[in-house]
């Protein structure tokens, strides 16, 4: 069997080259998928200032819900001080350090910040230089309140030495000098003070932020197994070896949740895009094989025996096509972790997991996908009878499958309700109810289209005129008798132009319904910050209300809670980023409140917008489980809800609720609003240049981010992608289905057809493809655009580009007229007598 199918794929090159790239770029999306989700379960960050550690004991940087992934909490969870002495007297311990980190940053000579890599965490206590690795040491330990230590590389940048003396931004205190007592060398390394004085600048006492252990040599282990003991129960968990670098940051360890997120959505249209090429080019492949396979049928094959013959040949097909797409993968992989990188989402120096196990399951999918789609596309001829099979090879059944255009039309009709969705839910979960509602109609217009095609076709044929030209006619007759040939090119060419619709312009309309949020709701005109520092110093929000011309200003944090509540009757939770406000926020924010008053946040309270309120099933002064970002669960009172939660997130926590519960405090940057004279931005801006490191920008979004959120760019640098695949996959099945039409071609020339006729035919044919795919894509992409913008901007149309739906239609016409034109070029370079011999 396996020789046949090799022999058979020998005379079908063209047919099986469209099938070869569907497979090489579907195993290349898969592979890469699977290696975004292999980095996030087993990826880990470098040990960096914890490398001198040989185990590292701190909070649970994790929620976990019930029969759920766990959720990342990226604000950092203390420690109890006490542990660091009860830890310290187990056998084989040999140092035990309570690390203590501090937002800090230099200032240079000339007034500059020169923050560390992460400002957050970057300060520390002496004891804590003790948990790196080879450190080289140039100068003594700080001592006293007024001396520091820096790394080589901080000493750099800011241009000091040993016994300079330099003004250290520390915490949400001023800046304040110090003398530069030692410079360290050690990757990871930062700044670092007297412990006394680090207690003091972090403003805590009886906690730290994770216990560092040193041990005897060959001790580990057993330290190890001892110190959970000692845990056990309490919430705090033991990292040893590569884990310990996942302690350094929780921020930057939580990107690797992201990355499992990612991959469990990307994987979803990656599935049903590869499927439906795939299936889509062995339709064609098997379709030219008719008569061979009838032909089998005829000289007794068994119906078991066809479809086992049509599956080998294509596994063969997908074997040789896999190996470089499970390598393009990789490098796939490689450069979407660029781009997460580049937009912030993802830590920089947290390394791809390359295993095999990506390469295994694209192989394992991607062969499945092939056997069973060769099975289906031959089963109509295998289970036909010998002589019926034969008869029917050289043309198309007469009526399509009732079935099959019965499920089309029901999945339009699905696609159509599912769009109905962003209606009732404005949020970013209902606005992806448009992306998915498209690609379902697309693939119910796969289903429906021959029965579509065919009265098209025959509606047309009756419109023609008695002196309508040979090359139309034949055009029109053609499409009329291979309905099904002529759909399953149209098919996927709408499915490109609905893909490109729905995704892109449902990005760009949730983005500027965002935008319209934040700039409606954001009153004031500016913003103060401390981007190389962390939080705003203390003592800057008073002296902004005192500027002339200052009609009130209001700090403004963000965190990220995870809200539990119930689902159709079972436990739910979900991640969510929450702004952090003083009672105060309403001169400087306009959230639409629509029950309750801003002025009431204070103590354990919150607002929720309007959404969460009804998906949720809560309400004003009702309350609601949160899990703060470092973990503490909180029962709050929600006293607000409002209509702006596209643009302000769905929950908004009082600044007394998320008091030391954030890593560098909940006054992350001071919103300002004015009287709008130039004397009040004159001032401002006198301030602001008055302080290190403090910055005055444009008032932006809610939470200072004046940048596309990196959400956008990712779904952008994914359409691109999965165009890019749909529309080389089409290129190849056109290519291919024009091919197998060499015995046609041929008969029309010996029947007096001329070449320039057969051409103008041809390109008839390619402008109805084009015409038919460009109007089924717009058609079917109206509908739930038109209800995404109602829902989200009060107008049935999206916000996007205006040049997108123009360059979609050249990009058709071009593929369409290019992939038929050519190889029917191709075809006429040969006598017609020669191509029926040979076919």
């Amino acid at each position: 069997m396996l020789h046949l199918a090799v022999r058979m794929a020998a005379h079908r090159i063209a047919a099986l080259l469209a099938v070869a790239c569907a497979v090489l770029g579907g195993g290349a999306l898969v592979t890469a998928t699977g290696v975004l989700a292999e980095t996030g379960l087993r990826s880990h960050l470098p040990p960096g200032r914890l490398a001198g550690a040989d185990l590292v004991v701190g909070a649970d940087q994790e929620f976990h819900p019930q029969q759920d992934l766990p959720i990342a909490l990226p604000e950092r969870a203390r420690v109890p001080s006490a542990l660091v002495d009860r830890l310290a007297a187990l056998p084989g311990v040999t140092r035990t350090v309570g690390d203590i980190a501090f937002p800090v940053s230099l200032v240079d000579a000339h007034g500059g910040v020169v923050p560390a890599a992460d400002p957050g965490p970057a300060g520390h206590g002496w004891s804590s230089a003790g948990l790196l690795a080879n450190a080289r040491v140039e100068g003594r330990a700080p001592t006293g309140s007024a001396e520091v230590a820096v790394s080589a590389e901080l000493a750099t940048a800011a241009g000091v030495g040993v016994g300079d003396r330099v003004r250290v931004l520390a915490g949400d205190r001023p800046a304040a000098a110090y003398r530069v007592s030692a410079v360290v060398t050690a990757p990871g390394a930062g700044v670092y003070v007297a412990d006394t004085t680090a207690v003091r600048l972090s403003g805590r006492t009886g906690s730290v932020d994770l216990v560092g252990l040193t041990t005897e040599p060959g001790a580990r282990d057993r330290v190890a197994d001892a110190v959970r003991e000692r845990v056990a129960g309490s919430g705090l968990k033991v990292r040893t070896g590569a884990d310990v670098g996942a302690a350094v940051s929780p921020g930057a360890d939580a990107s690797r949740s992201l990355l499992i997120v990612l991959a469990g959505s990307l994987s979803g249209i990656v599935l049903l895009v590869t499927g439906f090429v795939t299936a889509g080019a062995l339709g064609v492949c098997i379709a030219g094989q008719r008569r061979d396979l009838a032909l089998m049928r005829a000289v007794g094959a068994t119906p078991k025996q066809i479809r086992r013959l049509a599956a080998a040949q294509s596994t063969v097909v997908a074997a040789v096509a896999l190996a470089p797409g499970v390598a393009l993968g990789y490098l796939l992989a490689g450069r979407f972790r660029d781009l997460l990188t580049d937009r912030g989402v993802l830590a920089a120096d947290l390394p791809l997991a390359v295993g095999p196990l990506p390469a295994l399951a694209a192989v394992l999918l991607m062969i499945a996908v092939v056997r069973l789609s060769a099975r289906a596309a031959a089963w109509r001829t295998s289970r036909m009878a010998a002589t019926e099979a034969v008869a029917e090879s050289r043309s198309e059944p007469r009526r399509p499958s009732r079935a099959r255009t019965h499920t089309g039309l029901l999945l339009i009709v699905a696609a159509c309700v599912l769009s109905t969705l962003p209606l009732l839910s404005r949020t970013v979960l209902g606005a992806t109810a448009t992306s998915l509602a498209g690609i379902v109609s697309a693939i119910g217009l796969a289903l429906a289209g021959p029965a579509l095609v065919a009265r098209a076709g025959s509606a047309a044929a009756r419109l023609l005129r008695p002196g309508t030209a040979a090359p139309t006619w034949l055009a029109l007759a053609n499409i009329r008798a291979y309905a099904q040939r002529v759909a399953g090119v149209v098919s996927p060419l709408a499915m490109a132009v609905v893909f490109v619709l729905t995704y892109t312009l449902t990005q760009t309309t949730v983005l500027a319904a965002t935008d319209a949020d934040t700039r409606d709701g954001t009153l004031g005109q500016y913003r103060l910050s401390a981007p190389g520092q962390g939080p705003v110093a203390d003592g800057t929000l008073d002296a902004v209300r005192r500027l002339p011309g200052v009609r009130a200003a209001a700090p403004v944090g963000s965190t990220t809670v995870v809200w539990q509540f119930q689902q159709f009757g079972e436990p739910a939770a979900e991640s969510e980023s929450a702004l952090v406000l003083a009672p105060d926020a309403a001169g400087v924010l306009d959230l639409d409140v629509t029950a309750g008053d801003l002025s009431a946040l204070t103590g354990r309270t919150v607002a929720i917008s309007s959404e969460a309120a009804r998906y949720r099933g809560t309400g004003r002064e009702e309350r609601v489980r949160l899990v703060l970002g470092d973990g503490t669960p909180v029962d709050a009172r929600v006293v607000a809800e409002y209509d702006r939660g596209l643009g302000f997130g769905s929950v908004v926590l009082s600044r007394d609720l998320a008091a030391g519960h954030t890593t560098t405090g909940p006054q992350q940057s001071i919103l300002v609003r004015t009287d709008g004279t130039a004397e009040a931005d004159r001032a401002l801006a006198a301030f602001a240049a008055s302080r290190p490191g403090l910055l005055l920008t444009g008032s932006g979004s809610a939470d200072g981010d004046d940048d596309t959120p990196p959400e956008v760019w990712i779904n952008l640098a994914t359409i691109v992608v999965l165009l890019g695949y749909l529309l080389l996959s089409i290129a190849n099945k056109l290519v291919a289905a024009t091919a197998q039409r060499r015995t046609e071609i041929a008969a029309l020339r010996l029947v007096g057809t001329t070449p320039r006729q057969i051409r103008a035919m041809m390109r008839r044919e390619a402008a109805v493809i084009a015409a038919a795919a460009l109007a089924a894509g717009v058609l079917l992409s109206a509908v739930p655009l038109a209800l995404l913008g109602q829902g989200f901007l009060g107008r049935p149309w999206p916000a996007g580009p205006l040049w997108l739906l123009p360059a979609a239609a050249v990009t058709v016409t071009v593929t369409a007229f290019i992939t038929v034109e050519l190889p029917t070029r191709s075809t006429l370079r040969h006598a017609p007598a020669e191509t029926l011999r040979t076919a």
